[in-house]
C-alpha cells in the first residue's frame, strides 16, 4: 500500500515565520540541518561556518536529545565565539522540538537574534534521527537533509521525506565509498528519481574545498532571502 507523506508525517506548522522582525528590518535566514545519528549533520555546520563566517553573521542552535554534546564540539573547534552557539535539549525525539512542538528552537533562535544584533544566518542543527526527518516551516525557510555513503547505497533510493522533500539533499564521507562498497553513480541516480529538479550535494568535509557545494548553496539562499519582497 502506498504511503502519503502529507498524512503520515503531517506538518503542523504551515506558514513559514514572518520575515521581517518588529523593526522592519528583515531577520536572519533560517536553515535546518536534519539526517541519521552519524551522517556528519554537526561536522556539516562547523564546515559551513569556517566557510562562511568571515562573509556573514552567522549563529547556531544545537539539538540533542539529553545532552549539549553538538554545541560543546562546535565550541572546541571554535567555529564562532561562543556567544554565537546555543543548544537545545529536546528531552524526547528530535522530530518533537523541530517539527512537532518548535517553540524552544524558536526561543533560542530569537535569543541569538537579541543578544547578538542583526543576523544573517542562523544554522538549525536537529539531533539525530531518521529518513523521516522534517522542519516545520514555522522555525526553518529551507532545510537540508544529510546522508552518508557508510550507511548504504540504497539509502537514496529508500527516499522519506527528508531524503524527497528537504531543499538539498547532502551525501556525504563520499571518501569512503570504496570501503563500504557503495556506488556513487547509483546513489546519484536514485536521489535524482526521488528528487527530481531538486539539488544534491556530495560532500567529503575531510578535503580543503569539501564543503563548497553546500556552501555555494548557502550563498544563493542568502542572495535570494536578501532580495526577497519587504
Amino acid at each position: 500500500m502506498h504511503l502519503d507523506h502529507a498524512e503520515t508525517f503531517p506538518e503542523r506548522h504551515t506558514h513559514s515565520a514572518e520575515p521581517r522582525r518588529p523593526d522592519g528590518t528583515r531577520r536572519a535566514l533560517r536553515i535546518g540541518l536534519g539526517g541519521p545519528v552519524g551522517s556528519g549533520k554537526t561536522a556539516t555546520v562547523a564546515a559551513l561556518c569556517r566557510v562562511l563566517r568571515d562573509e556573514f553573521s552567522i549563529a547556531v542552535v544545537t539539538n540533542d536529545i539529553y545532552t549539549r554534546e553538538d554545541a560543546e564540539f562546535l565550541l572546541r573547534e571554535a567555529v564562532l565565539p561562543a556567544e554565537r552557539i546555543t543548544a537545545v535539549e529536546t528531552g524526547a525525539c528530535p522530530h518533537t522540538a523541530i517539527r512537532d512542538d518548535i517553540s524552544a528552537n524558536l526561543e533560542a533562535v530569537e535569543d541569538l537574534e537579541n543578544a547578538i544584533g542583526p543576523l544573517d544566518l542562523v544554522l538549525v542543527e536537529s539531533g539525530g534521527d531518521n529518513l523521516t526527518a522534517t522542519f516545520s516551516k514555522g522555525l526553518v525557510d529551507a532545510q537540508i537533509f544529510v546522508i552518508d555513503v557508510a550507511g548504504g547505497d540504497d539509502i537514496p533510493r529508500k527516499g522519506g521525506p527528508g531524503v524527497t522533500n528537504s531543499d538539498l539533499l547532502v551525501i556525504n564521507k563520499t571518501d569512503l565509498a570504496a570501503h563500504v562498497g557503495s556506488d556513487l553513480e547509483s546513489m546519484a541516480r536514485d536521489a535524482e528519481v526521488q528528487r527530481g529538479h531538486l539539488p544534491v550535494a556530495f560532500t567529503c568535509l575531510k578535503t580543503e574545498d569539501g564543503a563548497k557545494p553546500v556552501a555555494d548553496w548557502v550563498r544563493e539562499r542568502l542572495t535570494d532571502w536578501t532580495a526577497g519582497p519587504a
